[in-house]
């Protein structure tokens, strides 16, 4: 598929029925192992996971880093791929044609609650260069309400969240991204006060299954970086059991 393909497909699976679960990827084998899974419909970057594999702090690799990567991830595999792209780099428009130009079709960005008016004009800066591409891009415009709402009530995130994600879609956003630990209950005022089949979660130890958010309508599921910390923490066994005389097992599956 055309790169402007990919995004009117990855846009349709926000808006189907079921909710989008992708699992997040860091690096070209971890994307392609996801990819080769039938059930794969499209696949999330990990910038956590990517800033780590780099040595960086999140949030502190540089963009040039991470447009490579993401390049690279989506140039080998047929689905489509959305970024984490962090805060935009301080350009969100520029930051955007530059992911497209190397494949990506959406893309999380983060507010880390930033005065609401500079927020939106980073949406509105996404949605200006994607048109100028001609790409319908898929943002999943992401709200720091909970994860960097300190110590206030949890009513007050919830009201900052929808107030935040209303101007992100009036904006172009295709979804808004809340992450944090959603009970049921914060999660039905979320949907009822942003949209139905607009509001987008992270999977956490704590959190709802995909099945029960879906029921709550819910368009995405994503996992940030806990796909690579069970990869890591599986490396860390397996090299005990070498150190303890143990042996590679038997009957591993090759990947492409």
């Amino acid at each position: 598929m055309t790169t402007s393909a990919k995004a009117q497909t990855l846009v349709g699976l926000y808006e189907a029925p079921e909710i989008l679960r992708v699992v997040n990827v860091w690096d070209v084998v971890s994307a392609r192992a996801v990819a080769a899974l039938p059930e794969t419909k499209a696949i999330a970057t990990a910038g956590h996971g990517i800033a780590a594999s780099f040595g960086y702090d999140d949030g502190a690799t540089p963009r040039d880093v991470v447009i490579d990567m993401v390049g690279r991830i989506a140039a080998s595999v047929e689905v489509p791929v959305s970024a984490d792209l962090d805060d935009g780099y301080g350009d969100a428009g520029e930051t955007t044609r530059l992911a497209i130009g190397v494949g990506v079709v959406g893309a999380n960005v983060e507010d880390r609650l930033k005065p609401l008016d500079e927020s939106v004009a980073a949406v509105e800066a996404i949605v200006k260069a994607a048109e100028a591409e001609g790409v319908r891009f898929a943002l999943n415009a992401r709200t720091d309400a909970f994860v960097r709402g300190g110590g206030r009530p949890v009513e007050e995130s919830i009201a900052d969240a929808i107030q935040r994600g209303r101007a992100y879609l009036d904006a172009g956003a295709t979804a808004v991204f809340v992450p944090g630990i959603l009970d049921a209950a914060v999660t039905r005022q979320l949907v009822e006060g942003i949209g139905e089949r607009k509001v987008s979660v992270i999977g956490l130890p704590g959190a709802l299954t995909a099945a029960e958010y879906e029921a709550l309508g819910v368009a995405r599921i994503s996992y940030g970086p806990l796909p690579q910390r069970v990869a890591l923490t599986a490396t860390q066994e397996l090299a005990a059991s070498l150190y303890a005389g143990g042996v590679i097992p038997s009957g591993l599956p090759a990947l492409n």
